[in-house]
């Protein structure tokens, strides 16, 4: 797997999906959507339009997004356009 974030974003790439150039070497643009995105809630930003990005993603390949709200301690996983939140005994506590 290959992580990449921007911001308060992180995109995963399996490693056989890793865009590469021609001599191997990875490629410094990444054109294909990931195939999981976290993305971690700001108090500046709307659980909406985050929630609109990763939905965006699952039209294009994305295989998984997780929204993680630290202020409320909470992940919701998106997967074919549902949201699961996860259980409190599959909840892990950051401090």
């Amino acid at each position: 797997m290959h992580l990449w974030w921007p911001g308060d974003r992180l995109a995963v790439f399996t490693w056989e999906r890793i865009p590469r150039k021609e001599n191997g070497c990875v490629a410094n643009v990444f054109e294909a959507a990931p195939d999981w995105i976290i993305e971690i809630l700001s108090p500046d930003q709307s659980a909406t339009k985050v929630t609109q990005k990763i939905m965006h993603g699952l039209n294009f390949e994305t295989e998984m997004g997780w929204l993680i709200d630290p202020d409320d301690r909470t992940l919701l996983v998106y997967r074919d356009y549902f949201a699961v939140p996860a259980s409190k005994s599959d909840r892990t506590r950051v401090s």
